[in-house]
């Protein structure tokens, strides 16, 4: 082998490796909480959640996104840590003039009604899914993820991941009045 093609083959790993680091670095300082949805703008997936079995609300369908002004929908499960962080701001914005659909993945009924008493219930109506189907049609793939539903039932924004104090009000509460107010 002549030497010049094997300096070139020693040299090949150090090049790839400086690609990639050349695109982890462009990455870094990125926000995970916009991941982009092929839902945004579309109309919310064709389903019917059941209640959580023995709780007290009814559960919702695609039907009951439309013609309700703005819908905030929840995906949230009693096991997810991150959901019980982000819990109190989901309270919070139960004294908003919005209505907050729970959908509860894949998560046994007696947890998610300990869950809701626990923590207080933010909700005006919970589904549950259990097999996880609906979530699969949302583009679920982690819980918390957070929707927003206009008055059409289109899907307008998404958020990944839980909501702390400066996502609830520098990226939730201005989405919401966004869709609230399109111009």
């Amino acid at each position: 082998m002549k030497p010049s093609v094997r300096i070139g083959l020693a040299v090949l790993p150090l090049i790839v490796l400086a690609a990639l680091l050349g695109v982890f670095a462009s990455q870094m300082g990125r926000s995970t909480s916009f991941v982009p949805s092929a839902l945004i703008d579309k109309p919310v997936p064709e389903f019917e959640l059941a209640a959580v079995e023995g709780h007290d609300q009814p559960g919702f369908s695609t039907a009951d996104l439309a013609g309700n002004g703005v819908v905030v929908v929840n995906v949230f499960a009693s096991w997810c840590v991150p959901c019980r962080a982000e819990h109190p701001f989901l309270m919070e914005l139960a004294n908003e003039p919005v209505e907050i659909y729970g959908l509860n993945y894949d998560d046994p009924a007696e947890n998610a009604r300990a869950f809701l008493a626990e923590l207080g219930n933010p909700y005006d109506r919970v589904g549950a899914d259990r097999d996880r189907r609906v979530g699969i049609e949302w583009g679920v793939y982690g819980v918390p993820e957070t929707f927003i539903v206009d008055n059409e039932g289109i899907i307008r924004f998404k958020h990944v991941g839980p909501l702390d104090q400066e996502s609830y009000e520098n990226v939730l509460l201005p989405a919401i009045e966004a869709v609230r107010t399109p111009g």
